[in-house]
């Protein structure tokens, strides 16, 4: 089966997804892609560009997945000569229906925001089968989808949401957890146990991230003489929140590392030394970051909220969740004073089932019952016809 990964925003996790699955499926997958940056742009005008190069490659899918970021409504209107009979569907990654803006974003400020929503309502619509990275990903945007289009004056379609939905499903994110096997054991960075636990940052330098509430907790058990370490990884952007700064300087000598590592084998170590990843997101539709730091032994403390309780077995919900940014700092100071790793091992093998070596055949079978279906329904519809 040939199957055709469309990305206008092919960098940082959308293109290591996509990369991925390339690598490990049992299928022919190739990737159409523009380069990261920009995004609102890739979600107005990517499609155009994909479309004309498409048309001037010689690829000839069985299937078109496309990325959120991608208006695949105009995708398939450009390439209709060529693409009228393929199966075509839509991978959520995140949602601007119900992604938080930044408060500094003039889109958001002067009520420019909704099309970029309207967007992915549209590509839904336009596609044969519309997946989601987590269930609290799917069920958060049809209630917002309802909502949302409730707000237009008439013809608002709300009715279209039940069948939008019915032909949604969940489709967990596969990672390529298995290349830190080969680090295991490389830890030790970032001083020693003397000095206190090492808490762990490693998602992006962003306001969905929630930094303030992050550096603010950690600010307040310093002053309080709380022993621990920090080590600030993720990817940083030409804007980023000021807590970071600002903490950098507050925290002092506590602060061991600050900045993207782009190496994998330096992070991997930094994962691997790390004792405490506290978790302090707005958004989170499925977490990656904390599906590779729980892989590689660190302790979670996660919000209830979002999608973590979908990574994390049951029985351990007791010790990893807390709700409300007060149970958050009294939380995180007892695991820091009296650290002790709880049951490491086993939340590591939870992990593993998102590792690509599971994840490809469970995405190889899927793929090929959303083309064998539409392609049926199609040959009946034809036959129906003569």
């Amino acid at each position: 089966m040939k199957i055709l990964l469309v990305e206008p925003y092919y960098t940082g996790s959308h293109a290591a997804w996509a990369d991925g699955y390339r690598a490990h499926s049992a299928h022919d997958v190739a990737i159409l892609g523009l380069g990261g940056g920009h995004w609102k742009w890739r979600m107005h005008g990517g499609a155009v560009t994909l479309a004309r190069r498409f048309l001037a490659s010689d690829l000839a899918p069985d299937l078109v997945i496309a990325s959120d970021m991608l208006d695949l409504s105009t995708f398939q209107a450009l390439t209709r000569a060529r693409t009228a009979s393929v199966p075509m569907a839509v991978y959520f990654h995140e949602n601007q229906l119900t992604y938080p803006w930044s408060p500094d974003d003039d889109d958001a400020a002067r009520g420019r925001d909704r099309h970029y929503g309207f967007i992915n309502y549209t590509s839904a619509m336009a596609a044969d089968a519309v997946f989601f990275n987590s269930a609290y990903h799917l069920h958060s945007f049809y209630r917002e989808l309802q909502r949302f289009l409730g707000r237009f004056p008439d013809h608002n379609e709300v009715g279209t949401v039940a069948s939008l939905r019915a032909r949604s499903s969940v489709l967990r994110l596969g990672l390529d957890l298995a290349r830190f096997d080969a680090l295991a054991g490389a830890g030790n960075l970032g001083g020693s146990a003397g000095d206190g636990p090492l808490v762990l940052w490693n998602h992006r330098w962003e306001y969905d991230k929630n930094p303030g509430v992050f550096f603010a907790a950690l600010r307040a058990l310093a002053d309080g003489g709380v022993p621990f370490r920090v080590a600030i990884l993720g990817e940083s952007f030409a804007r980023q929140p000021e807590a970071f700064d600002a903490a950098r300087e507050a925290l002092g000598e506590r602060v061991v590392h600050f900045g993207y590592v782009q190496d994998f084998a330096a992070y991997a170590r930094w994962l691997f030394s790390a004792d405490v990843l506290p978790v302090t997101s707005r958004q989170d539709f499925f977490g990656a970051s904390v599906v590779e730091a729980v892989y590689c032994g660190c302790r979670p403390l996660l919000p209830r909220r979002l999608a973590y309780p979908e990574l994390i077995p049951e029985m351990f919900h007791g010790t990893v969740f807390y709700d409300g940014e007060d149970e958050f700092v009294a939380r995180l100071d007892s695991m820091l004073r009296a650290f002790t790793p709880v049951a490491g091992e086993a939340l590591r093998t939870a992990m593993r089932r998102f590792d690509w070596a599971t994840m490809a055949r469970v995405y190889d079978r899927i793929f090929e019952n959303v083309g064998h279906r539409v392609q049926g329904g199609a040959k009946r519809v034809r036959d129906e016809r003569a």
